[in-house]
């Protein structure tokens, strides 16, 4: 599970054996959520807060083009 960052304890992550779309997961102690990063928007939540998942897409949005690089150089998609 490579992470990319943990900012504010949320940590964001892919998992090995990715798939299309691009999207990034993200965890804390409370749960975690899943994210499509294009066109930024939440897939899935198991337990994180609403502030959190908040702030995750906020911050999805300003780096979306680092995790997109990331995602294609990890997964070559």
């Amino acid at each position: 599970m490579p992470t990319l960052f943990i900012i504010f304890g949320l940590r964001f992550f892919f998992y090995s054996n990715e798939h299309l779309p691009v999207h990034i997961h993200v965890r804390n102690a409370d749960g975690e959520a899943k994210f499509e990063v294009e066109d930024v928007k939440l897939v899935s939540n198991k337990g994180l807060k609403n502030k959190d998942i908040n702030l995750a897409q906020s911050l999805i949005e300003e780096n979306k083009e680092i995790i997109i690089a990331k995602w294609i150089e990890y997964h070559g998609k």
